[in-house]
């Protein structure tokens, strides 16, 4: 099965740019591919921006990845060991990309600060916030890497 993902890495941009979360951005750009509505994609992915809910832990566009790889490589049935491996040699592969690319795939690495909870506040979406934080790269970095390796598994 031939997957269209032909403009997904600029659609998850364009969802951060509008408000949403890095996670859910990602996340978002690729959700209708597995039958799952920008609403609900928008839910499941909501607490894991700021690198979990602020936490400045795992990237949140990095996450949004990962779910999307559950999606594509899902583990389903508990005696399928293969399934689960396959899922969590994928998901090392992917972070590992997004580490070679941007350094680190922890938000408090990224962001430059340090790695612990910050105010559950979010912080203002100005024109300063975009230009003082990679986490528009890291949504463009995130969505490509996935769109690669969706469009390159040939067991789908």
């Amino acid at each position: 099965m031939k997957i269209d993902v032909s403009g997904r890495v600029q659609q998850a941009v364009s969802f951060f740019e509008e408000g949403y979360n890095c996670s859910q951005a990602v996340f978002m750009a690729y959700s209708d591919l597995y039958g799952i509505d920008q609403e609900t994609a928008a839910k499941l992915a909501t607490s894991f921006g700021g690198g979990m809910g602020r936490l400045r832990e795992i990237c949140g566009a990095l996450s949004g990845a990962f779910l999307v790889l559950g999606l594509h490589y899902p583990y389903v049935n508990v005696s399928d060991r293969k399934s689960k491996n396959e899922n969590y040699k994928v998901v090392q592969k992917v972070a590992n990309d997004f580490k070679l690319e941007m350094g680190s795939y922890i938000c408090a690495d990224l962001l430059k600060v340090k790695r612990e909870a910050q105010s559950p506040e979010s912080a203002e979406r100005t024109s300063e916030y975009y230009e003082s934080r990679p986490c528009a790269r890291c949504v463009a970095v995130a969505a490509r890497i996935i769109e690669e390796e969706i469009t390159l598994d040939k067991t789908k």
